[in-house]
């Protein structure tokens, strides 16, 4: 009896110890997703009260163009910039592992963009595409080529994304680097014996030594690109006063990505019924992407690792 009454006691007072998270959570995250949940279904634009719709919602997004042009600039960094910043980060992973004096200062020096406050960044990013005044078309013109305007020129507004999305991997770049350090050196040695040169040492004992850091990278970063806002929201706003540009998506809402039109229904065009919609569709896209790639990764996981 005294041990039951103990147990009852310490679950008490775990509870009131946890309680500011557990009202926290309820509070902040239970109750607006299932009020998203609901708003997605009614008509709502935050000044009148909601009324159910039903699907309409749903089939407003179906039939919007906008929904599949910002849909599909997502789809684009998501498996565009992904593997490049993956490939950018083994790169430098690869770099700072190597034996050499200053490495401690070349490994701060890639890690340090990473602490940048995104806004600032962006901010000295959209200086550099300056197509006049930029470093970026200053230094292509010393080699005679004429730069083109990054951030005005639907042509290359989603490269340019890329390019700054390369100059941020500090954080995967660390994960490489940690495990890249991890892979025995014996392995290396028993390849350098049979005759292996340093790319057969790379694709078949470091790649299949470090491919679940990979994957786990991976899929990480694509979720993320479901997620992409901050900086396109800088970028159009800043240029928003400037010929060509647009305070919705970019030139030709080439960099409309999917976050910054959920956002622009919900706050611009106060339609937080479609935007609930277009969240929730969101989060059913991320879902059955992440329990493909999952399974596909976990695949080629094991095959790498010759299981």
């Amino acid at each position: 009896m005294k041990g039951r009454n103990a147990t009852q006691r310490d679950f008490i007072n775990g509870l009131l110890f946890s309680s500011p998270w557990i009202l926290g959570f309820l509070a902040f995250s239970v109750y607006p997703l299932i009020s998203s949940l609901y708003y997605s279904l009614a008509k709502f634009n935050a000044v009148t009260a909601p009324q159910w719709v039903g699907l309409d919602n749903f089939k407003d997004i179906f039939s919007d163009p906008l929904v599949w042009k910002s849909l599909g600039n997502t789809l684009f960094m998501a498996f565009v910039s992904t593997p490049i910043n993956l490939f950018v980060a083994l790169l430098l992973a690869s770099i700072v592992c190597a034996d050499f004096k200053g490495r401690g200062f070349v490994r701060t020096a890639f890690f340090l963009p990473s602490v940048i406050p995104m806004v600032a960044a962006t901010m000295v990013w959209i200086w550099m595409f300056d197509p006049t005044y930029g470093y970026i078309n200053n230094v292509l013109s010393w080699f005679g080529i004429s730069g083109p305007a990054w951030l005005m020129d639907a042509h290359y507004t989603k490269w340019a994304l890329v390019l700054m999305g390369t100059w941020n991997t500090g954080t995967m770049m660390l994960v490489c680097m940690s495990a890249l350090q991890s892979v025995p050196r014996s392995y290396y040695e028993s390849a350098e014996i049979d005759g292996a040169g340093r790319i057969a040492r790379f694709f078949h004992i470091t790649v299949p030594c470090i491919a679940h850091v990979l994957v786990y990278q991976a899929i990480l970063s694509t979720i993320n690109a479901f997620q992409y806002f901050q900086q396109v929201y800088i970028i159009v706003t800043a240029n928003a006063g400037v010929k060509g540009g647009s305070a919705a998506g970019g030139p030709e809402n080439s960099i409309l990505m999917y976050p910054l039109y959920v956002f622009h229904n919900a706050f611009t065009y106060l339609k937080m019924g479609k935007a609930s919609a277009m969240a929730w569709q969101l989060f059913l896209i991320v879902a059955v992407l992440t329990v493909i790639l999952t399974k596909v990764t976990r695949k080629a996981t094991e095959n790498a690792g010759g299981e």
